[in-house]
């Protein structure tokens, strides 16, 4: 199939703007927790009535502040709930918010908020001010910084004391549905990021049908769900806009590595991550389960799960057996698995990476359903999903509906519809070869089949050809040899060579455990470990099964250990933990080279 589309369930309001949201919000259900806040180390709610509020006075302080209709303001800030407060007061001051990643560097900060022309921005920390104030010079737009961490959010609301309602009624009523809400700037795999323009209406049309579609996830007053992404990303932008289009509570948790403690607090129904997010949930549970001499009987568990969600999927369904022994392991292991995500969750959303289909029949064995999605920063985040009640597990699933996915002729995904970004800001050539003939062109490779699920299969751009003019899509492999508790990051390599190998690098959070029940000293590292034979052999079981989702021309023949991981600080990954496959390349250029040496 090369075309296929669904009807829009929503409508985009002809003349309204996101700051419609929260003012219906506290008129249609003032007494609902619209946001759990964490105070003082517990979760407290904010009522819609109370949000609005709270949205009216810090838009206040950015308008007696001079910020103007269309201005840009930074927003720079681990995901918390000062930044959605902050997104709305920004949107209500008739501006458009310009995200900054909290972790950017002093050139990053200074290309994103110097090409955006930002007047003003919000940052969290000590170490953000001091960032950006080390670039101001070269920022003459930028008029005002304000901390929130040193009372950026009180002193907004003083400075605005004075500004009435109507002059901010008239303010939040100045942009429609085809102005900017955002400047989202992309990761910038390869060159420096582009500013993606999205509008009022990309937003309305994204999370407007993706809240229809998935109606049952978004029962105002019953779902919850916890924003552990950032939310410079612009996947962490839908999953806030479209909780609070629903409404259903939102809660934010800036440190992913107490994501368990805040997960068991928050206990959300709704959960949207990142596949490595579920690697590392199933990883620790098999690994404690190992170390507490239950190893067998979670591997037998986890077949079992699997084996279930794949009967699912056959017309007759679970034969008796199987579903007793799920039953019997559901009581031992699932149960327990489904607690540490939250004990209230069925679903998740995951996007940003493939899942694997082993992981996805996993995860909903156990109970647990993770919806598969893709997207990217110029289709306002999701552009294709599964539906909640027709999932194919090893698809990303339908089009978002309104909108149009196609598969051009050589094989590479096409979009069309109202979510779409309306342009690179300041980049008028980048924006018509990306909307060449009015479709976007995704750089992705995919296929539809006959009920109109999508494949990706990989990126054009990343397409390995080998000497033997093999053509090799790296994604496939490595997301499987990824999938191993030991690798963190796989990088295929090959092209213009004899066969395909491999850079790995190693977990180190996983890495103290696997050394300790292999007899290895305290403390190794990965650096130390990269010649150890056991270490070797159990990367190579990895390699095994990535090489078994493949025909042999595309398997990997050798590979590479790293001395350390890949990260966003050494340069080898974006904020969206993507790989910047170019820098890898000239960074690593003599462990590439040692693959194919004699």
């Amino acid at each position: 199939m090369r075309e296929f589309s669904l009807p829009a369930l929503y409508e985009v309001p002809a003349d309204g703007n996101l700051t419609d949201i929260v003012r219906r919000n506290a008129a249609q259900h003032p007494d609902v927790a619209v946001i759990g806040r964490k105070v003082n180390g517990s979760w407290q709610d904010v009522t819609a009535t109370a949000f609005l509020a709270e949205v009216r006075a810090a838009a206040k302080g950015l308008i007696a502040a001079g910020v103007r209709p269309g201005d840009r303001v930074g927003l720079m800030s681990r995901t918390r709930y000062e930044w959605t407060l902050f997104d709305f007061a920004i949107w209500s001051a008739g501006a458009v918010s310009v995200p900054v990643y909290e972790t950017s560097s002093a050139e990053q900060i200074q290309w994103i908020l110097g090409d955006s022309g930002a007047v003003a921005c919000v940052v969290e920390t000590d170490t953000h001010a001091a960032t950006v104030e080390s670039v101001r010079v070269a920022l003459p737009s930028l008029a005002h910084v304000w901390q929130i961490d040193r009372g950026g959010v009180a002193e907004l609301n003083r400075a605005g004391a004075e500004v009435s309602d109507a002059t901010l009624d008239e303010r939040g009523a100045v942009a429609g549905a085809d102005d900017p809400a955002t400047i989202v700037y992309t990761s910038g795999t390869t060159g420096r990021p582009k500013g993606c323009v999205l509008t009022h209406r990309s937003f309305f049309a994204e999370c407007g049908n993706v809240v229809e579609r998935l109606k049952p996830l978004f029962r105002t007053g019953e779902c919850s769900v916890l924003l552990f992404l950032p939310v410079a990303h612009v996947f962490g932008r839908l999953v806030e806009v479209a909780a609070l289009m629903a409404p259903i509570k939102l809660g934010h948790a800036p440190d992913i590595k107490h994501l368990t403690d805040e997960l068991a607090a928050f206990r959300p129904t709704l959960i949207l991550g990142v596949p490595r997010v579920f690697e590392k949930v199933y990883n620790a549970a098999r690994a404690k389960a190992q170390a507490d001499g239950k190893g067998k009987i979670f591997d037998k568990a986890a077949d079992t799960a699997i084996a279930y969600s794949r009967a699912l999927d056959t017309p007759g369904g679970p034969s008796l057996g199987l579903r007793i022994k799920h039953k019997l392991f559901d009581k031992l292991v699932f149960s327990k698995l489904r607690a540490v995500l939250g004990g209230r969750g069925e679903h998740a959303i995951s996007g940003g990476a493939p899942l694997g289909e082993r992981l996805g029949h996993f995860f909903r064995g156990i109970g647990f359903t993770v919806l598969e999605g893709y997207g990217l920063t110029e289709s306002c985040a999701a552009t294709a999903f599964n539906p909640w009640d027709r999932q194919k597990i090893g698809t990303v699933g339908q089009p978002l509906p309104g909108s149009v996915v196609r598969i051009a002729d050589d094989g590479e995904v096409l979009l069309h519809g109202e979510h779409l970004f309306s342009h690179y800001w300041n980049n008028e050539g980048a924006t018509e070869e990306a909307l060449a003939d009015g479709w976007f062109h995704t750089g992705d490779i995919g296929t539809l089949d006959e009920d109109g699920y999508l494949r990706i299969t990989g990126r054009k751009k990343e397409i390995i050809v080998t000497a033997g003019g093999k053509n090799v899509a790296p994604a496939v492999i490595e997301d499987r040899i990824r999938a191993h508790a030991l690798v963190a990051e796989c990088m295929v390599v090959g092209d213009g060579r004899p066969f395909v190998a491999a850079l790995v690098t190693i977990d180190e959070e996983f890495l103290g455990r696997w050394a300790a029940e292999h007899g290895k000293p305290a403390g190794v590292t990965a650096a130390s470990l990269r010649e150890d034979g056991e270490l070797l052999a159990a990367v190579q079981r990895a390699v095994d099964d990535g090489n078994a989702a493949v025909s042999k021309a595309e398997s990997v023949r050798k590979f590479r250990v790293l001395p350390a991981q890949f990260t966003e600080e050494s340069g080898h990954l974006t904020p969206s933990l993507k790989l910047k496959r170019n820098v890898v390349a000239k960074d690593y250029a003599d462990e590439i080279e040692a693959l194919y040496r004699g």
